[in-house]
């Protein structure tokens, strides 16, 4: 499997059409930012080719790089995905291409009407947009449905806005977020339909695992939301210029290892199990399937090396149904 290549879109190819034919034939465009390609916006690519495959259209994804609040001054949001994972995400859901629009001061500056004339109808050809209900676009973020609603017959476009809940509510980035912070591994991996991951490179540590029988790999590097401090049972990927592949089970601890002297740099440690081999400078990606304890201090080493023992007995039991995915040789 190769990594999907998105189209990159920025002001020189606005208006100018792009290196994508098919769209002669008309787009249905589903828009967002698309954080975390949780269930939510699941549902808005199913209605994409739905409506693509009855219309005769052509399904694509637009999103946007970096993050708006970041461009405008404000403080973005936790990354529960990064850009490269999203792609790889919205690549699985059916869509024909996926495009980024760089997100800069200027691309800020847009009215809601050359937002929608001149990259969506103009560029994108589209025919049908499809967006969450609170998806916002244009200077001020002055545009929404109604707005869409609106502009869609004089351009010659329908659009749709959609919600997805469940019993606790809609199924949204925030919802995600806000389980993860607390700790819930569950509730996470049911609104994304999927575990939570992070993925960062192995960098050198202080070695200390290996004197108490556990070498770690020491994740530098990450962008995505990191669960509070505590013991996890995980999956391990590899990832590789092929995409990511399956590499081992293991448990990882997330903190500032106060037994053996920690310091404030918080880290996220992984023993892999039945794994042997050098893994610096290599690209990780870690799925959290459950949470065992909080991180703690004991008294001597010792008494920590016999929990690590406890906590690697629980991590493989509840990681010892997993499997990886057989189409794409990863966990997730």
């Amino acid at each position: 499997m190769t990594r999907p290549h998105p189209i990159r879109l920025d002001d020189a190819l606005e208006g100018l059409g792009v290196d994508a034919p098919d769209l002669a034939r008309g787009a249905v465009v589903v828009t967002g930012n698309f954080d975390g390609v949780h269930r939510g916006h699941q549902a808005l690519f199913a209605r994409a080719t739905a409506e693509a495959n009855a219309r005769g259209l052509v399904p694509v994804a637009l999103t946007f790089d970096p993050h708006p609040r970041l461009v405008l001054g404000n403080a973005p949001p936790a990354l529960l995905t990064s850009t490269e994972r999203r792609v790889e995400l919205i690549d699985r859901l059916g869509v024909s291409h996926i495009f980024i629009r760089r997100f800069d001061r200027a691309f800020a500056s847009w009215t809601p009407e050359v937002f929608v004339k001149d990259l969506l109808v103009s560029t994108l050809r589209a025919r049908v947009v499809i967006a969450g209900n609170n998806f916002r676009f244009g200077a001020k973020r002055a545009g929404d449905d109604a707005l869409l609603r609106a502009l869609g017959p004089t351009l010659g476009f329908e659009a749709f806005t959609l919600e997805a809940t469940d019993e606790k509510g809609p199924l949204s980035s925030t919802r995600v977020r806000d389980a993860l912070l607390a700790g819930d591994i569950d509730e996470a991996a049911h609104v994304l339909g999927r575990r939570h991951s992070i993925e960062g490179t192995v960098e050198e540590g202080h070695r200390r695992g290996r004197t108490i029988g556990f070498p770690t790999a020491n994740l530098g590097e990450v962008i995505e939301l990191v669960p509070p401090d505590g013991v996890y049972a995980i999956l391990v990927d590899r990832v590789t210029p092929d995409g990511p592949r399956a590499l081992a089970t293991g448990v990882m601890n997330i903190g500032v290892r106060p037994t053996i002297g920690g310091d404030l740099r918080r880290t996220q440690e992984a023993h892999l199990f039945d794994f042997a081999g050098d893994l610096y400078g290599q690209r990780l990606r870690v799925h959290f399937v459950a949470r065992l304890r909080e991180e703690r201090k004991f008294d001597g080493l010792p008494a920590l090396k016999e929990q690590i023992a406890r906590d690697a007995d629980l991590a493989r039991a509840a990681t010892r149904d997993a499997r990886p995915d057989t189409t794409r040789g990863s966990y997730g």
